[in-house]
């Protein structure tokens, strides 16, 4: 690597070493302030808590799009190391990576911006954050277009927004002796044979997943109450509504009752394949060497498609196993995450 990539890693290690589970996001923030603190331009912390990097005058041109939590607690060991040209540990590349690099890029090529451009790191971007500082950038700042990075991924770009909504349900009942209180129904086998009612009603090429079950208090108790997380997820804002409406309509066997608790929801989206975002990040891509493949994802871009802004998400680095504690990316692929983003940001932002 060169210097400049050698501080791109050591600022990528000390940023990773920062927990940012989502809600507790503001000691990465605070390292990142500090780091830019004799950057050009200004920075303003947002009403949702976002870190808003500011070059040029008036309504953006770009807004780009980098979040800062993780799926991680604050008890998880951040520990950082690097072997054998891999950088592993957990949230190393989602999505520290996709800030450093952002941060190097932007830091490197702002004396010679002659459009505005708004950097954003967003909280709340992972699991039930639901985008909250995305949705809120993208309203306040109404930026021509959006780019959103993620840490991994840079094999293909991501144009199609996944959509999601979640829910959780909870079951509650009389509970009594498995023995002499038999035939009462138990949360448990109600909360199941909701859940059977509502998967078995699905499209096969719509994702739901059953994500956390809990309930009962002892084997030889009729459970009282039973409890699950379940989310969908589908490119088709249709599907989404009637996967709310399946779930606004399930029962349970009285005395039992069915409580259902909406937990969020992120908008599906598609970027037009002719737009000329898209063409100009094609047209780097080509230059550099790397594939034309397109692709769906789940990300910041969500926000921006969602309030017809044109948006993206581009990936930082080549990795494997995000959102896992041996969670790793490969040093020498964020030289092409950096000369990616720094094309398209040249062909967007410098006359």
């Amino acid at each position: 690597m060169t210097t400049a990539g050698s501080r791109l890693v050591r600022d990528l290690r000390a940023l990773a070493s920062i927990p940012a589970p989502t809600g507790a996001e503001g000691p990465r923030l605070d390292w990142l302030e500090q780091r830019l603190r004799s950057a050009a331009g200004r920075r303003v912390r947002d009403e949702a808590g976002n870190l808003v990097w500011l070059l040029g005058e008036g309504r953006a041109t770009l807004g780009l799009l980098a979040h800062v939590d993780t799926v991680f607690g604050a008890d998880v060991p951040h520990v950082p190391h690097e072997r054998d040209g891999w950088l592993h540990g957990p949230g190393i590349g989602d999505n520290a990576a996709a800030v450093i690099v952002a941060v190097d890029v932007v830091e490197r090529l702002a004396p010679e911006l002659t459009r505005s451009l708004a950097v954003v790191f967003t909280v709340g971007e992972e699991g039930l954050g639901n985008l909250r500082g995305a949705r809120h950038a993208c309203a306040e700042l109404d930026p021509d277009a959006v780019i959103a990075l993620e840490g991994h991924g840079i094999e293909l770009v991501c144009v199609d927004a996944v959509g999601s909504s979640r829910a959780r349900l909870t079951v509650t009942g009389p509970g009594g002796h498995s023995w002499w209180d038999r035939g009462r129904p138990s949360a448990i086998h109600e909360l199941l044979a909701a859940l059977e009612t509502l998967l078995s009603g699905m499209e096969p090429d719509v994702a739901v997943n059953v994500g956390v079950i809990s309930g009962g208090g002892a084997v030889n108790a009729i459970a009282a109450r039973a409890e699950a997380i379940v989310e969908v997820r589908s490119l088709d804002e249709a599907t989404l509504d009637m996967f709310e409406e399946r779930i606004g309509g399930l029962s349970v066997t009285p005395p039992s009752q069915l409580a259902v608790e909406a937990l969020g929801r992120r908008p599906a989206g598609r970027l037009d394949r002719g737009h000329p975002l898209l063409a100009a990040v094609r047209d780097v891509r080509r230059q550099l060497g790397l594939t034309d493949t397109l692709g769906d994802g789940s990300t910041d871009a969500n926000a921006a498609l969602a309030l017809g802004i044109p948006a993206l998400c581009l990936g930082c680095s080549r990795g494997h196993d995000m959102h896992a504690l041996g969670e790793r990316i490969e040093v020498a692929s964020l030289a092409d995450g950096c000369a990616q983003l720094e094309g398209v940001l040249r062909a967007l932002l410098v006359a």
